[in-house]
């Protein structure tokens, strides 16, 4: 019983789709359904000279190999057609289609995981559609649980407190009672999904010098360091607040499961540098297994066939190994 994977490609004129075709280059055993147009994927393998076969998706898991060139196509259309490169506004709707899709099939069983390809933010919210990203619309569609994203290279995993939100934001949206929530999750999935007994958790701290004891900021003070009191006392293994400037550091790297890191661009830029091209982007927090590419559409190499498939298979193999296959 082979498993079955969602791929949703994402933005249609960005590399999503032919990333999928690469990636389709080569013998799979598992079952690998991408969600998504059927021409687009076919006029995309002819722009770059590749051969596909887009077969139906049945009941039951298959237990023969996938075939090179092959690949399992649950079908939503565009509203127009997509050229690489050139972003359209009518066409933001089927991006969020074919999440919905692949949502609902995680949802009733259908699938063992989801992987995201990159979307475009920008043109989905110039189509007049509210979107801030992946992780909180997975979140609201699987019924409103509360996400943490996390970002994995090799041995080194980042999650962050907050996400996508203007730095003027970040104080005001670290609370208590967020942060308690985002540690517990972190430490909860750490040991259900990732199998590791008792994670040890490094924590930044928001302030330069981790607020330098109140000098330079007091959500050290007040927010972070009350609340990892608090999970010690429930036996979660947790250190810091940490100077950002410091804590990716092997002294403190070498004994540790994961970092979370109050912003995006706190921590982000560490695991990208370590890591850009083969990371996995990871949504902890929700009823299904979902994990993404760490990169953007690339319309300017849509087409071209110069996109690499580093990060996409990296987070197939990171979904599958989540899944337990």
């Amino acid at each position: 019983m082979r498993p079955r994977i969602a791929l949703t490609p994402g933005e249609p004129a960005g590399i999503g789709p032919e990333l999928a075709i690469q990636v389709a280059q080569f013998q799979q055993d598992y079952e690998l359904v991408v969600i998504a147009d059927p021409e687009l994927l076919k006029d995309r393998a002819k722009q770059l000279g590749l051969t596909i076969r887009l077969r139906p998706t049945k009941g039951g898991h298959p237990e023969s190999i996938t075939p090179a060139g092959e690949l399992f196509i649950q079908p939503v259309p565009l509203q127009q057609p997509s050229l690489p490169g050139q972003l359209d506004l009518t066409n933001a709707p089927y991006v969020l289609d074919t999440l919905n899709e692949a949502t609902r099939g995680c949802l009733a069983g259908e699938y063992a995981a989801l992987v995201t390809g990159p979307i475009h933010k920008g043109i989905i919210n110039e189509a007049g559609i509210p979107f801030t990203g992946h992780t909180e619309y997975l979140a609201e569609k699987t019924g409103g649980h509360h996400p943490v994203m996390m970002l994995v290279a090799g041995d080194l995993r980042v999650a962050l407190a907050t996400t996508h939100l203007p730095l003027k934001d970040v104080s005001g949206a670290i609370t208590q009672q967020h942060l308690e929530q985002v540690l517990t999750i972190l430490e909860r999935e750490l040991r259900q999904r990732f199998d590791i007994r008792q994670p040890r958790l490094l924590v930044s701290g928001l302030n330069p010098h981790a607020g330098e004891d109140g000098h330079l900021g007091r959500e050290e003070i007040e927010i972070i360091q009350p609340v990892m009191e608090r999970l010690r006392h429930r036996g979660v293994d947790i250190v810091g607040p940490l100077p950002a400037d410091t804590l990716f550091t092997p002294r403190y790297l070498d004994e540790a499961d994961a970092v979370l890191a109050m912003y995006h661009d706190q921590g982000l830029p560490v695991l990208k540098y370590a890591g850009f091209g083969r990371a996995v982007n990871i949504t902890l927090g929700l009823p299904i297994i979902r994990t993404s590419v760490d990169h953007g559409t690339a319309c300017t190499l849509a087409g071209t066939g110069d996109a690499e498939t580093g990060s996409l298979i990296a987070a197939l193999e990171q979904a599958l190994l989540m899944a337990g296959e």
